[in-house]
């Protein structure tokens, strides 16, 4: 029996991670007809059509479901064989792209100087940040990204994970909104003023809700946007009542709009949430990958609101 050709291990991971002949193409730098003539080799080679048409598109068979994982997991091990060993690894030298999944409210907040401190010490590494639509660790688990940055959440036992800092929700109006104008905020006033919910799953329902219940309380919500910057903009240019993370209004007064809201304690007991970062155990211990692990906490730790003490 011959060797197999290891030659098209990364074209399995281009077909398998992109489902289309196209799109393996443009991952891997190949025109078209070369990818679809290795694609055919690779049937030659695993007896399997791999990917089939679908209407318009092309679908995984189950084997090619089945061994998806496993040849992620394959190509993430040779580069990391045929990585620097650990004594040999200078962020200078390094030249690297890193993706990194995080919501929009922490790239607009850490994104620049995470940027500019890996340029200081590495630069000729790219940092690319990715959307985070929904909490899902198979962009780890299938090396889609290097990092997660969030709340944890169903992230399954085998992801590591590292504490950054701590944040609470604030409320946040509009400059001389006249729930502020008036008496102290109770939880009365609060309830009786519209809300604007940020919610990337469009749910209109938080552990605020449920204090305000316990009040005998219910606030009314008007809208519901997908992230922070749109309930921001909309309480600026409103009289609803958006909910924050702190962390979130040092960056905006930065960027000139401290006039334009202000923000306050809520009236009912404020969840704290940790910020983490995660990764899959795989790349625990590759020097780059912690190389950045290293620069996203320090960088993470220059935050007012960071408490050291739950980043022991």
């Amino acid at each position: 029996m011959s060797e197999p050709d290891f030659n098209l291990l990364a074209a399995l991971d281009a077909l398998l991670a992109e489902g289309s002949v196209a799109g393996a193409a443009r991952r891997t730098g190949l025109s078209t007809s070369a990818m679809s003539r290795t694609l055919g080799r690779l049937r030659a080679t695993t007896g399997d059509p791999l990917l089939v048409r679908a209407g318009r598109h092309m679908v995984p068979t189950p084997h090619a479901q089945a061994i998806r994982e496993r040849t992620r997991n394959a190509m993430l091990e040779i580069r990391a064989l045929l990585s620097p060993a650990a004594s040999e690894l200078h962020p200078s030298a390094l030249d690297r792209v890193f993706a990194i999944r995080a919501n929009e409210g922490f790239v607009e907040i850490f994104a620049p100087r995470l940027i500019a401190a890996a340029a200081d010490e590495a630069p000729r590494v790219s940092l690319h940040f990715a959307p985070k639509i929904e909490k899902d660790s198979r962009y780890l688990r299938e090396g889609l990204v290097d990092l997660e940055i969030g709340v944890v959440e169903n992230m399954g036992p085998e992801i590591r994970l590292q504490a950054l800092f701590r944040d609470h929700f604030v409320g946040v109006v509009r400059a001389g909104h006249p729930l502020l104008s008036g008496p102290a905020v109770t939880a009365e006033r609060y309830a009786a003023y519209g809300h604007v919910v940020a919610s990337r799953r469009g749910l209109s329902r938080g552990p605020v809700d449920d204090a305000l219940a316990g009040m005998g309380l219910a606030r009314r919500v008007v809208s519901v946007v997908p992230g922070f910057p749109a309930a921001l903009a909309v309480a600026m240019a409103s009289d609803l009542i958006a909910l924050l993370p702190s962390s979130y209004l040092p960056a905006q007064d930065a960027a000139g709009k401290g006039m334009a809201f202000q923000s306050f304690e809520l009236p009912v007991p404020a969840q704290h949430i940790t910020i983490s970062q995660m990764w899959h155990p795989r790349q625990e211990a590759e020097p780059a990958h912690r190389w950045l692990r290293q620069l996203v906490r320090r960088v993470c730790g220059t935050l007012p609101v960071n408490d050291p003490e739950r980043n022991a």
